[in-house]
């Protein structure tokens, strides 16, 4: 690969997060608002991995493009960002996956963990990198590590697997509040689905999908029914579900696919004891419209 700058830190004005954070012991970590980096695996068992240049932190080293947080930016922002400035991962090529956060009180550091949703070829974009490199997970341990990432790596490493999906019972999520629903099927089943979409956005705290780490972003799919069916499409990556006939049928089948394809685990949002039963027997868990809603109230972290 072509270096695109020339060695050493990078001149001029840095933004005021690009100092070191001092803890009360006097222990010093690079970020003055924390920092942040992005694991990306390409779903065909690589990931890709970062050769630090000798003048940085552990510089030698391999780990995973990231950086200090900026004023008033988020975890997951900023380690998308930093792995555009250091590897020219596109934004848009990354579907979310999860994060997780090592808190040392006085300064954090969020590993977001993503999937390409595209194929690319990593650039080396700035100074902070010697190499950039798709490496096969099974090699991942060969190389001499990052001392921050080689700790985390085995359970980073065990949940490249996990891909959580939840499958929404639309009637019986919107029949559980009495909110004049009755009135326009369509309408609330279309409100249903933009709650549905923020919440795709937002994520999920881990423990509510009975996972580890800190957030997940699960796959969601939304099964309507009956005149709910002429509600408009959803945004984003959620999967809507028009069932021609029963709608229960169709809620066992979405699960049923999902556990086939992999997904775990794979949680059906609904009330009814008799679909429970049938979910259940196919590998997937239950979860009850009052989960759902707490998932809403709940709403977006500031960090994940």
């Amino acid at each position: 690969m072509q270096r695109a700058t020339p060695p050493g830190p990078p001149p001029g004005p840095r933004d005021p997060g690009d100092a070191w954070a001092v803890g009360p012991d006097g222990t010093k970590a690079w970020g003055r608002f924390g920092a942040a980096g992005l694991l990306v695996d390409d779903g065909a068992g690589r990931v890709l991995l970062q050769h630090r240049v000798e003048w940085s932190h552990h510089g030698g080293t391999w780990g995973i493009p990231g950086g200090a947080r900026h004023q008033g930016e988020d975890p997951v922002r900023a380690a998308l960002r930093e792995s555009a400035e250091e590897a020219g991962v596109p934004a848009d090529g990354v579907t979310l996956r999860h994060t997780s956060v090592l808190d040392l009180g006085f300064w954090t550091y969020t590993t977001v963990v993503g999937r390409a949703s595209r194929p690319f070829e990593p650039v080396i974009a700035d100074r902070e990198s010697l190499a950039l490199s798709w490496v096969p997970v099974d090699e991942v341990d060969d190389l001499p590590l990052h001392p921050g990432f080689g700790a985390s790596w085995p359970a980073l490493r065990a949940a490249v697997p996990t891909t959580p999906h939840v499958v929404v019972d639309a009637a019986n999520v919107v029949g559980s509040v009495p909110d004049g629903w009755w009135r326009d099927r369509a309408g609330a089943a279309g409100r249903l689905l933009d709650t549905v979409t923020a919440l795709a956005a937002a994520g999920l705290p881990a423990a509510s999908l009975g996972l580890g780490f800190t957030r997940w972003w699960p796959r969601w799919t939304v099964v309507l029914e009956g005149e709910a069916r002429a509600a408009a499409d959803a945004a984003g990556t959620v999967e809507v579900v028009r069932a021609e006939g029963s709608g229960d049928d169709a809620i066992v089948a979405a699960a049923g696919a999902a556990v086939d394809a992999g997904d775990a685990p794979v949680v059906v949002v609904t009330a009814d004891r008799g679909l429970r039963s049938r979910v259940e027997a196919l590998g997937a868990e239950v979860r009850g419209p009052g989960w759902f809603r707490e998932q809403d109230h709940e709403g977006a972290p500031t960090t994940p």
